[in-house]
């Protein structure tokens, strides 16, 4: 297809497939830049929250450390409020590990309108492109069946003009496919960041409760040897040897004399 016939095709839907590109040009451009976004998001905060999750009890040193890696990725505001609120919840406490929780979801709910910066202009291709498209065919075919109105037509200009006139269709369909996969793909995206940033704040509520430490017990130890004494069967009474009287003794000897 050559750079003429794509302005020939233009042309005859009166300039709509122009509009085309550059709503395509525009989808793209908003694509890129949410997919390396969400991308970003998402592979540094699993491994934040798993650098977390794999971490004993957190001090300010670690929360400060935390925040700097995490700049530029939404787990860095709550990062921030915990370490800002690190007191609230550093003595162990109910009262005070509510009140912490609830700044945590503050910082979520502040964070989660970003997340879908600019998704609108994709949404809004989506449905506005097909239209486009319709709306180019039909210029598309005025100029096609005019052909009729002139003396000694051919018929077959007719069939190449409509064939022509419906490049704008499906150059419209096209776009709007493109823009609903990315669309619906981002939102899927979202989706699973805050459930990372949820996972994080149970986290982080385990990590800096101050709750104590609870070990586990010793193994008991083995039967002492010392202490375990041999028992006889139950309901026996152990032999005792026979004994001789005094008196049968004497009689015994005074008989023998």
């Amino acid at each position: 297809m050559s750079l003429s016939y794509i302005m020939h095709l233009a042309n005859y839907s009166d300039g709509v497939l122009y509009l085309l590109m550059v709503l395509l040009l525009i989808e793209l451009t908003v694509i890129f830049d949410r997919g390396w976004y969400l991308r970003k998001a998402i592979r540094r905060g699993r491994e934040t929250l798993n650098m977390i999750s794999g971490h004993g009890k957190l001090s300010r040193q670690d929360l400060q450390m935390l925040v700097d890696q995490s700049r530029g990725l939404p787990e860095e505001s709550m990062l921030s409020v915990a370490l800002r609120y690190f007191g609230m919840i550093h003595h162990y406490g109910s009262a005070r590990g509510e009140g912490f929780s609830n700044r945590l979801d503050e910082a979520i709910f502040l964070t989660t309108p970003s997340f879908d910066k600019r998704l609108w202009i994709l949404d809004t291709i989506v449905t506005l492109a097909p239209l486009m498209g319709l709306f180019g065919t039909i210029l598309g075919m005025f100029h096609a069946f005019s052909i009729l109105a002139a003396p000694g037509h051919d018929a077959t200009k007719v069939t190449g003009g409509v064939a022509d006139a419906l490049i704008a269709t499906a150059s419209g369909l096209f776009i709007a496919m493109l823009g609903l996969i990315s669309f619906n793909a981002f939102n899927n995206t979202i989706e699973k960041i805050i459930h990372q940033m949820e996972s994080l704040k149970m986290v982080l509520m385990n990590r800096m409760d101050g709750a104590p430490i609870v070990h586990e017990e010793p193994p008991a130890s083995g039967p002492d040897l010392n202490s375990t004494q041999p028992s006889s069967p139950s309901g026996a009474q152990p032999k005792q040897k026979p004994s001789v009287s005094v008196s049968s003794a004497a009689r015994v000897q005074h008989s023998a004399s």
